[in-house]
């Protein structure tokens, strides 16, 4: 049975993942800040193991690997990650809030990847995919603002493209993946793209990744982005 590792799976595209590979027969740790609370996470059925994790504490990513080690994690995806609509313009900045955007959203996934390095090493797929978005492709950026968001997504590139070398030893594929402009609560009732829809699309893009994938910047449909 194949294991997956999703963080931030307590709505939106973290939830619709859970419980399509859940459906499809996968063995799910799906992780969330607050497991008590997540009620339509602990109501996904199937091989669903829900952990208390908070990406921006390195203790508890720690403690959360302590109790999976020796168990293989066929894909994990760093889903988890935040946005920010107000006091990201020029001019008008909170920089305490940036600070705490890198960590969530650089910070915490390249910790995670660290952590379950060895798990994923220890599987068949061997599979690290990272959540991004084309806003933080900087030859794509034509409107400008969105100093916070963009870079974040931008400075995550930069960590999937070096994990990607540096883990060609272990034959692990690192995957940045924009999920396409989705209904959550991030992307708002305004996206044009049903979150089913995108994580359809993603799992069948994960079951066509090879090593010629590792290190590149994807599309929810498979097309190549510019970083």
């Amino acid at each position: 049975m194949p294991s997956i590792l999703i963080t931030g799976a307590n709505r939106g595209i973290g939830l619709e993942l859970a419980t399509q590979y859940s459906a499809q027969g996968w063995r799910v740790h799906a992780t969330c800040r607050e497991p008590m609370f997540a009620d339509a996470l602990k109501a996904v059925t199937g091989d669903v193991k829900l952990h208390r994790l908070d990406i921006e504490m390195p203790i508890q990513i720690h403690e959360l690997a302590k109790g999976l080690a020796g168990e293989p994690i066929d894909l994990l995806i760093n889903n988890a990650g935040i946005t920010a609509n107000t006091k990201t313009s020029l001019g008008d900045m909170d920089y305490a809030l940036w600070e705490h955007m890198l960590r969530v959203n650089v910070m915490g996934p390249m910790r995670v990847a660290e952590a379950f390095l060895p798990n994923v090493a220890a599987s068949q797929r061997r599979i690290m995919l990272f959540l991004s978005s084309r806003a933080g492709s900087i030859s794509d950026n034509l409107s400008g603002g969105r100093y916070l968001y963009r870079s974040s997504k931008a400075a995550l590139n930069m960590v999937v493209k070096s994990l990607a070398i540096d883990l060609i030893p272990k034959r692990i594929i690192c995957t940045a993946v924009h999920p396409g402009w989705a209904r959550t609560d991030m992307g708002t009732a305004a996206a044009p793209i049903a979150v089913e829809a995108s994580v359809s699309a993603l799992r069948q893009l994960v079951d066509r990744l090879e090593p010629h994938h590792n290190g590149r910047f994807l599309n929810y449909d498979g097309q190549e982005l510019r970083w």
